[in-house]
């Protein structure tokens, strides 16, 4: 089917054709009157109001077929930019991106995200202040910051509920408290749901079915269904790490249970059983540090790891049939002992017809997923037909 005749003629407003740029490709007047049905003038009239505002730039001439070249148009990413923030519980990531999440500047240091709120929100603000000098950007240039917090986030209004372990964020404001020091618009969504946001965005944006695992200091999927996110009734769809282990292992979890997948195969619980036998560990860090340094038992312990998340996971493929899923997080850096016991149970517990094309792989973003999935968040809702239509008017 031809590119132009593919989409019905259909009428739209300057936020709607513009959507149509958005894919990069350069596009003349007379391609935008046959995409969308509207006469010539109107057409004319809105791509002026998108040049005006910045997010379209002329592209160069379109290859003649008699008289003048028409002039073509493009979506120009670089029009403004995005802050993008991965906080973890001991960890923070900020990068400041274009509109397509081309990182222009980013900032990795460790945090405490107990500390609560407030001091942890005025350094995502200073930071932000130091990635746009760094980037040579001026403030006016930000249109929005996506953010992903280790816990439970209520989608709609980007507040934390119930983190177990973020003391002090309880229903917390973010948004508006960042949104109120930056002048921006903030969305807020669970981290593993913009790590997975991240990974599929950047790495497998043709496959409409795939799972994010983050394995650290806690465990997390983020679920990306029919090319979307999966968030739940109450935003904690994905949760893995309080799903009981098959097995019957009877570990206390922080969340008042026992034998929950956190407690047996996060990267603390990996640092205390190898503590047990008699190696000092006290993190995943530790974990991932001892398993690079040839340590027979620290392999040994993250492979038994990856042999229990694989327990749950497989009940995952048969309840959503993913066709790739992704494990990343901390402990994931400790190389292929995890994900070889994670292929080793789910293979043998799933039904061959959900396992027949599966690939489970390590995360491809060195680290960026999360920043790539706020950023994308983030971009997304800027560049939407009504925020586009808003933003001229």
């Amino acid at each position: 089917m031809d590119e132009l005749t593919k989409f019905a003629p259909r009428p739209t407003g300057a936020g709607e054709m513009f959507q149509l740029l958005r894919d990069g490709q350069p596009r003349t007047r007379a391609d935008l009157a046959t995409l969308t049905g509207q006469a010539r003038s109107t057409i004319a009239a809105r791509v002026d109001l998108l040049l005006a505002s910045g997010f379209v730039t002329p592209a160069g001439e379109a290859t003649s077929t008699g008289g003048r070249p028409p002039a073509t148009f493009r979506f120009n990413p670089a029009a403004r930019v995005v802050l993008a923030v991965d906080l973890g519980a001991t960890h923070s990531r900020l990068a400041l991106t274009d509109l397509t999440g081309t990182v222009l500047a980013e900032h990795a240091e460790q945090i405490a995200i107990a500390e609560g709120p407030e001091p942890v929100l005025d350094r995502v603000v200073e930071l932000a202040h130091e990635l746009l000098a760094t980037a040579g950007r001026p403030v006016s240039d930000l249109v929005s910051v996506g953010m992903g917090l280790p816990g439970p986030v209520e989608h709609s209004t980007g507040r934390p509920i119930n983190p177990p372990i973020m003391p002090g964020w309880d229903d917390a404001d973010v948004p508006g408290l960042l949104s109120r020091r930056l002048h921006v618009p903030v969305l807020v969504d669970n981290d593993v749901n913009i790590m997975a946001l991240g990974e599929h965005t950047s790495q497998w944006p043709t496959v409409d079915h795939l799972l994010f695992v983050k394995v650290a200091t806690g465990i997390g999927a983020g679920i990306i269904s029919d090319g979307a996110i999966r968030r739940g009734a109450q935003g904690s769809a994905g949760d893995l790490g309080h799903i009981a282990v098959p097995g019957g292992l009877d570990l206390p979890c922080r969340c008042g249970n026992t034998g929950c997948l956190e407690a047996v195969a996060s990267g603390p619980a990996i640092a205390s059983a190898l503590t047990a036998l008699g190696t000092a560990a006290a993190s995943g860090a530790d974990v991932v540090a001892l398993v690079r340094a040839g340590d027979l038992d620290a392999s040994r312990e993250v492979r038994e790891a990856g042999r229990h998340i694989g327990g749950v996971l497989a009940a995952c493929v048969s309840m959503l049939n993913p066709s790739v899923i992704v494990i990343g997080g901390q402990v994931a850096e400790a190389g292929e002992h995890l994900i070889a016991g994670i292929r080793e149970v789910v293979y043998r517990r799933s039904l061959p017809l959900a396992t027949q094309h599966l690939r489970i792989v390590a995360s491809r973003t060195k680290g960026r997923a999360g920043v790539l999935g706020a950023s994308a968040m983030a971009a997304d809702h800027v560049l939407s037909a009504a925020a586009i239509d808003a933003h001229i008017a």
